[in-house]
């Protein structure tokens, strides 16, 4: 169906109901919370309740991937029964194709949303697509948009100007392409020094997460005043205290479902948050962990998922810190909890997945009236109202309170334009998207974010030397030999034959929960090198021999132990190409960054830290902002 249109006093507005008559919150011209009301009041409570679900768009295609919306298009006959025959009108997006490609699949679906009764757009999120190190089930495979350091890398730069800006591109690269919601950034603080998702976090610093978190929101919402019509709405995750990890382990697992406070450290958390609450951010996602018996102005709270505490959304978030904005739940929690999700065993497949973390006891009806009533406005990864329904049906949920939450998620539609002008121009998206100005600015910042560690001594010890001579014979280890070879360089198999090797070691991790869907991907468990390593074996033969330099690619704090001694040079990076480290080995002076956590001296450090509070027990090998020359 052709979008239509109502031509009044020379001015132009869609005729979203398709009667041909200027509804006021089809009128532009009056603010957006008019414009609520007036739509509020023509849903019928079907439609309301379809606003409280923020679904998954599927793609095309069979098997566990399309089940999770992974694909290069959406299976648009799924997608319209959605749209139209259950209300949904948020939903995440996981397709993987080219910016076109992609601008052309979300236009399909406002065309299908516009069918509507009442013509009510759809607002598309999707996890984040601009770094270079993928995590399934946190982040999606870039796909043509421009690729930056990973958080880590930006907080390693220490500069608030250069977030913004990152958060300005991701802004104009995923409104060109139909997306209007970013689920990012993570606020959570690296405290727990073996927690999985330390890679997706801006580091362990209190302060310095604040600053760069507000400031990404500022950048990707166009402002510092809140959602623009050409922002994209973030939605700063996740509240509060996932960081505080429980042994490390991750809140997507059953065995990782709790946040623990030794140190007394919840503060430190929340602070991470200001600068976001400052800027308006539009929404918060709590975290899926229970805080394990934690105490709030002498009270215990309630054991449940952060998605289900009144505690922490309507008396801490709403009521101390006076947040309005969108409440949205991380994926999954209503879900039932089977066996397999409890113990692995048999092994998890993707429709055991479930993180209704404390309420595993209650009925799916149960689940959405305790979320809803505790603070939440939409949960995330539904697409059935039939729980909702039945929760109003037993009396457990209020009309008012529906009213409430889809008032917030209709705001944000209309801040952002959408009711206006849902569709894009899919050329300008293929122009706009990872063009050679991104691409040029994400290298620098990959550049600038790598830290030098340690710096060899001799000639060229310098700031700004050549650590690789011109046409150098290279042995390399986990690097691609085809980037050394393009830059010049001649890679060799046997390392006699080299005049400098270069040695990518990653943190260790062990993999303790294969049966575990996510646990069976997550890295988990000790960060010092063995001796058996192969990497580790690797170095200790080649020192001595030949120049050596190691990257230590670090998505979580490494026990550098001997590594530090035999290295000639050391360089950590938080997910670069090869291409920026090259340049790198090439110019040391590109090199600026600062570490954005601390470096433990032992694994007996790592146990004996208090896993929510940024201070250690003892002092770390390197601090927090270090680098060689500092």
């Amino acid at each position: 169906m052709a979008m239509k249109y109502i031509d009044l006093d020379g001015l132009r507005f869609r005729d979203l109901d398709h009667d041909g008559v200027l509804a006021p919150y089809e009128d532009w011209r009056l603010p957006p919370e008019v414009r609520v009301a007036d739509l509020l009041g023509r849903m019928t409570l079907d439609e309301k309740v379809g606003v409280l679900l923020h679904g998954t768009l599927p793609a095309a295609g069979t098997g566990a991937a399309a089940a999770l919306g992974v694909g290069r298009e959406y299976d648009l006959q799924m997608t319209r029964e959605m749209i139209l025959g259950r209300g949904i009108n948020s939903l995440i997006t996981r397709l993987a194709t080219s910016p076109q490609a992609f601008a052309s699949q979300n236009n399909a679906v406002q065309a299908l949303a516009a069918e509507g009764r009442l013509g009510i757009p759809v607002t598309i999120s999707t996890d984040p697509r601009h770094q270079l190190n993928h995590l399934h089930g946190a982040s999606v495979e870039g796909a043509g948009f421009s690729q930056w350091p990973g958080t880590l890398g930006l907080a390693a730069t220490f500069d608030e100007d250069l977030v913004r800006r990152f958060g300005d591109v991701v802004r104009q690269e995923y409104r060109a392409t139909g997306v209007h919601m970013a689920l990012s950034p993570q606020a959570d603080l690296a405290t727990s020094p073996r927690w999985a998702r330390i890679d997706g976090t801006f580091g362990d610093d209190p302060a310095l997460v604040r600053r760069l978190t507000g400031a990404y929101v500022a950048g990707i919402q166009g402002g510092d005043e809140g959602v623009t019509s050409t922002g994209v709405a973030a939605v700063v995750k996740h509240w509060v205290g996932y960081g505080a990890s429980e042994d490390g382990f991750d809140g997507h697992n059953y065995y990782g479902r709790f946040s623990v406070f030794p140190g007394g450290a919840l503060a430190a958390h929340i602070e991470a948050f200001l600068d976001a609450f400052d800027r308006k951010v539009a929404g918060i996602m709590p975290t899926y962990n229970i805080l394990k018996n934690l105490a709030l102005n002498g009270e215990l709270i309630e054991q449940v998922g952060a998605g289900y505490s009144r505690e922490l959304l309507t008396d801490l978030l709403r009521g101390e810190y006076q947040y309005e904005g969108l409440v949205l739940s991380d994926w999954a929690i209503a879900r039932d909890v089977n066996e397999s999700c409890r113990t692995g065993q048999p092994r998890m497949q993707p429709a055991d997945i479930s993180m209704a973390w404390g309420v595993e006891e209650l009925s799916l009806a149960e689940r959405f009236a305790k979320g809803l009533n505790a603070g939440l406005d939409q949960f995330g990864g539904e697409d059935s109202p039939a729980p909702v329904l039945a929760a109003l049906d037993q009396g457990l949920l209020s009309a008012a309170r529906i009213d409430e939450c889809v008032s917030r998620v209709l705001l944000h539609k209309f801040q952002l334009g959408l009711f206006e002008n849902p569709l894009v121009d899919e050329e300008v998206a293929g122009e706009l998207v990872g063009n050679g100005g991104f691409r040029a600015e994400a290298m620098q910042a990959q550049q600038r974010s790598v830290v030098l560690l340690k710096q060899g001594s001799g000639s060229a010890a310098s700031v700004g030397s050549r650590l690789l001579p011109n046409g150098a014979k290279v042995f390399l280890y986990d690097l691609a030999a085809p980037a050394f070879a393009s830059a010049g360089y001649e890679p060799v198999v046997d390392a006699n034959d080299a005049e400098v090797a270069v040695l990518r070691l990653r943190t260790p991790s062990q993999v303790l929960h294969p049966g575990f869907f996510f646990g069976s991907f997550q890295k988990e468990g000790d960060l010092d090198f063995r001796a058996d390593d192969e990497g580790i074996q690797l170095l200790t033969s080649l020192t001595g021999r030949m120049p050596v330099i190691v990257v230590a690619e670090m998505d979580r704090p490494a026990v550098l132990g001997e590594v530090t001694e035999q290295a000639d040079w050391i360089f950590v990076t938080f997910g670069i190409c090869d291409e920026a480290l090259i340049s790198v080995l090439e110019n040391t002076a590109l090199s600026q960054g600062r570490l954005p956590y601390a470096l433990p001296d032992s694994m007996a450090a790592v146990l004996a830290k208090a896993p929510d509070s940024p201070d250690w027990p003892e002092t770390p090998r390197f601090q927090t902002g270090y680098r060689a020359e500092a």
